[in-house]
């Protein structure tokens, strides 16, 4: 996998200006960035764009989750060791400088903070529902998301990181963003000893697919993805492991 990416090089020219205009904020120039792992307060952003990304493959009638099922998901009394559960990154961004993060911080991970400059003005069109509730700045809002979390197989004598997704609000999609993003996945899994990052690639999206490949992502072929869930699932319940019914 790639290393997560440098930090663009800002330019001298370019000045940053963020004005609101019927609730909206419209950031130009340059966008400031803030990655860190979600916390209990980010419960309701969690929430909202785990439904976004099943609106935007056409799944919201399979979104079962409440808040309240996310949180005994995500942030458990007794969670497993830092990245080995459920894990989830938000990308924050902001029209003003984060503050330099400390050394060290409560989830166990250091936020990282990028600039990037921009092409074209960017419009937060949700101020009120993703603004950021992680500390004090006002006016950081949540853009997208990674969610991962270890998984295992005989083939590895270590744990690696199965990804299940990547999500960016419409507005913040095309900055460059999901290569930072999924890059402090990886980087994140080679710093701490982690063997691999999978996940599913959706063949028919070509620009999803185009993105993993440059990002390092190795493409199996001859291996196709199997899931049993639903009424088939459930024939194998309270059975203890006797099948009812085999065709074969």
């Amino acid at each position: 996998m790639a290393p997560a990416p440098q930090q663009p090089t800002p330019s001298e020219t370019i000045i940053t200006d963020a004005s609101s205009e019927n609730n909206n904020v419209t950031i130009t120039g340059k966008i400031y960035t803030r990655v860190r792992l979600a916390t209990k307060s980010d419960l309701s952003h969690i929430y909202q764009l785990f439904y976004q990304i099943h609106e935007y493959h056409n799944y919201t009638h399979l979104y079962k989750a409440t808040e309240s099922s996310l949180a005994n998901l995500l942030f458990k009394e007794n969670p497993l060791p830092l990245f080995y559960g459920p894990s989830v990154l938000l990308l924050e961004v902001s029209s003003t400088p984060f503050n330099e993060p400390k050394n060290t911080t409560n989830e166990g991970f250091k936020p990282i903070l990028t600039t990037f400059d921009l092409k074209f003005p960017v419009v937060e069109g949700q101020v009120e529902e993703f603004r950021s509730k992680y500390d004090d700045k006002s006016d950081a809002y949540i853009a997208g998301y990674a969610f991962f979390y270890a998984n295992y197989s005989c083939f590895n004598d270590k744990p690696g990181f199965y990804f299940e997704s990547l999500y960016f609000r419409e507005s913040y999609r095309k900055l460059g963003m999901g290569k930072l993003l999924f890059g402090t996945v990886a980087s994140i899994a080679a710093n701490n000893g982690f063997v691999s990052v999978e996940g599913i690639i959706a063949v028919w999206n070509k620009k999803s697919y185009d993105f993993y490949i440059n990002m390092g992502v190795e493409i199996f072929d001859e291996f196709r993805y199997g899931k049993l869930h639903g009424e088939n699932l459930q024939k194998y319940a309270d059975n203890k492991g006797e099948i009812k019914e085999a065709n074969c």
